[in-house]
């Protein structure tokens, strides 16, 4: 049995969305998925589960969610073994503990890429943000004061492309990593 992350984009943000944690629980385990745990209230779920597919246990767990809660929630999933290798393989400027800059990572979700990521949204304005491609996934890190003044910041959220990419901190990853 291996252990998986499931990142669930935009749940339980501003009102919308919602999802109680311990029904999002309930609901992988009537799946057959073990040990589910989840991390703050805004879709991070680590579950150890058989099956060796990420589509598939995504496709379920989105599948679940659309019958449970009416909601069509993209997922993406993620053995834990690859996001310790991701957090391993970080730049060295990532993650510096520097509370004057946010640091992040963009999950792309396939079939986008990052190519196709980086040509929607732009380069990023160097003296406020830096970005570095590893596995089609971004590590993206920004001056917080600042932060409106970063081209991806506004573009993320915005673009055309936006329904196919989660993004979570470097604090959250880290603690799901341990989970």
């Amino acid at each position: 049995m291996k252990r998986y992350i499931a990142l669930l984009r935009g749940i339980n943000i501003s009102g919308k969305n919602k999802i109680a944690m311990s029904a999002l629980k309930a609901g992988l385990s009537e799946l057959g998925f073990a040990d589910a745990s989840t991390y703050l209230n805004s879709g991070n779920v680590v579950f150890s589960s058989e099956i060796n597919d990420k589509k598939i246990l995504a496709d379920k767990i989105q599948s679940m969610i659309k019958e449970k809660f009416e909601l069509d929630i993209p997922i993406y999933v993620l053995l834990q073994e690859e996001l310790q290798d991701i957090l391993d393989n970080a730049p060295n400027w990532w993650d510096s503990n520097n509370k004057e800059i946010y640091d992040n990572i963009i999950f792309i979700m396939p079939p986008l890429t990052y190519d196709e990521l980086y040509n929607e949204i732009g380069s990023p304005k160097d003296e406020y943000e830096k970005i570095c491609n590893y596995k089609n996934i971004v590590f993206w890190s920004f001056s917080r004061k600042d932060y409106r003044k970063t081209n991806w910041w506004s573009k993320t959220a915005s673009s055309n492309v936006s329904s196919m990419i989660t993004i979570r901190t470097a604090n959250t990853l880290r603690k799901i990593a341990e989970m």
